[in-house]
């Protein structure tokens, strides 16, 4: 095929997919452009207000559900996903076992994707248009309003599971996804079925039951959103039920039956960095602003600032041991300059005294 032939759809979405093999997908899925379902959905989560200070979810009208208001001439949507696993499970769960570990989320461990994916996407955008001449299209990581699962689901990539995150048959659930918009009427894929059956492993599993019923996530609970997504105090009668968890939550992943089948990453820059795979809450919560901006540099944990940072540490602190250095750690913390800090650093402290007069009295 060159530019200047007729495109053969049928041809040029196999070599899509193989172009995308060679880029480090793991798989490149095809959809139309039909959100209706995913829409109605969406806007019940809205009505109930579980997106919680999110407000970007409802910030851009249908855009999110209707591809061709956000990207006009849209037909058909070209999904990819590439796995992150950057370690065995058996790690992870040593380190939420550790009340002195600082457990972040394992996507978060290695070096920002989006910027690599979105790069990814250029090439193969770049390939389709060597291919076919120019053409219409926009990728997205991330970077606007896009269902990217319910997309992902109708492109064939995995279904939702019960606690929202997409699942592949083969795959697990470690992955990363990425879209690109694009006018050429290329064939579809068949939507994935669903394969959750009668577990309910994910909802017994959440510290903070954010996953009120099946396929039903109240963000304003979940430990993602509150040490991420949410700027403010993190509500007191949740903050016990975050454990050692200071930048996001895999739980939920981690108890997946369908993860058994999930694979390491092959990608150098999704490996930790600066020992965050192992890291304790005291090496952590003595970072300064200069510190936690040049270690965080390239990595999606730098989105929620040093306030927000310590904010989660002094939580995850007051969960823990009653030690003199977490004490001595957190008294310091009462002179920060920041309001948040101070609130969540006092709060940490009177539970470790209260840790400390129960061991005395027993």
């Amino acid at each position: 095929m060159s530019p200047t032939d007729p495109p053969d759809f049928e041809h040029l979405a196999a070599r899509i997919k193989a172009w995308g093999a060679e880029l480090g997908f793991q798989q490149i899925g095809i959809s139309d452009t039909d959100l209706s379902q995913a829409e109605q959905h969406l806007q019940q989560w809205l009505n109930k207000n579980r997106h919680g200070d999110m407000h970007y979810m409802a910030a851009h009208g249908l855009k999110r559900s209707r591809p061709g208001l956000l990207q006009p001439g849209t037909r058909s949507i070209i999904s990819a996903r590439m796995d992150y696993l950057p370690e065995i499970p058996v790690h992870s769960h040593a380190m939420l076992d550790d009340p002195a570990a600082a457990f972040v989320s394992r996507y978060a461990l290695g070096r920002d994707y989006h910027k690599l994916i979105r790069n990814r996407l250029q090439k193969l955008a770049d390939q389709m248009t060597a291919a076919v001449g120019s053409f219409g299209y926009r990728a997205f990581v991330d970077s606007a309003p896009v269902l990217e699962k319910a997309i992902a689901e109708k492109a064939g990539l995995g279904w939702i599971g019960k606690h929202s995150n997409l699942i592949n048959r083969r795959a697990g659930s470690w992955f990363f996804l990425g879209e690109i918009y694009t006018d050429l009427p290329l064939p579809a894929d068949a939507s994935a079925s669903r394969h959750c059956g009668q577990c309910r492993a994910c909802l017994d599993i959440c510290p903070t039951q954010a996953i009120v019923a099946p396929y039903q996530v109240d963000a304003r609970r979940c430990v993602s959103y509150l040490t991420i997504e949410l700027h403010g105090s993190i509500p007191e009668d949740l903050r016990p039920l975050l454990g050692n968890r200071i930048y996001g939550c895999d739980d939920c992943q981690l108890i997946c039956p369908w993860n058994r089948f999930a694979k390491l990453s092959a990608e150098a820059d999704f490996k930790p960095r600066h020992k965050l795979d192992r890291a304790t809450l005291l090496e952590l919560f003595a970072w300064t602003e200069s510190e936690f901006l040049q270690k965080t540099e390239g990595s999606a944990i730098r989105r929620i600032g040093h306030q927000r940072w310590l904010r989660n540490i002094a939580v995850a602190l007051g969960n823990g041991a009653a030690s003199t250095a977490a004490k001595a750690a957190l008294s310091e913390k009462l002179r920060h300059e920041s309001e948040l800090v101070r609130e969540h650093a006092s709060w940490a402290l009177l539970q470790l005294d209260k840790k400390s007069l129960q061991m005395s009295t027993e």
